[in-house]
């Protein structure tokens, strides 16, 4: 039966989550690209170059994204003292706090889209979503 079929169980509720997820972020005024953004940008400042193969998108698309988050005061882009031609890209204190609200934000989320399972199933859950995102070479990061 076609509704039994893992694809097709995984894609029906990938748009729910999806538009849940949307929904959230975007009272916190973010995408899910600046939301992703934000995230590798938590463990420090990076290159610019850097920051566009950790993503794996295309370069103007980050660009883009570090604009509208420059623009909002959570990032700055600094010339880096080696070499004056590339930039560092820091996430500021609004920023970071702004990640902070979005984590709790996705949380919440989260805990209303898997409610109906354990904590024991949500981490089997999460560790098998991850096997399969792994495996696939051809998935979209952002």
């Amino acid at each position: 039966m076609l509704t039994t079929k893992l694809g097709v169980l995984l894609s029906g509720r990938g748009v729910v989550a999806g538009d849940r997820v949307r929904d959230a972020l975007a009272d916190a005024g973010l995408t899910m690209r600046s939301a992703f953004t934000l995230t590798q940008l938590a463990a420090g400042p990076v290159n610019q170059q850097t920051l566009i193969d950790l993503l794996g998108v295309d370069p103007s698309a980050v660009v883009t994204v570090l604009n509208e988050l420059e623009g909002r005061g959570l990032v700055s882009r600094q010339r880096d003292p080696a070499d004056r031609r590339r930039h560092i890209v820091v996430m500021t204190a609004d920023g970071t706090r702004t990640l902070h609200t979005v984590e709790e934000v996705l949380d919440k989320t989260d805990d209303d889209l898997f409610a109906a399972l354990t904590p024991r199933e949500r981490d089997q859950l999460e560790r098998l979503l991850t096997k399969v995102a792994d495996a696939d070479s051809c998935a979209e990061k952002y």
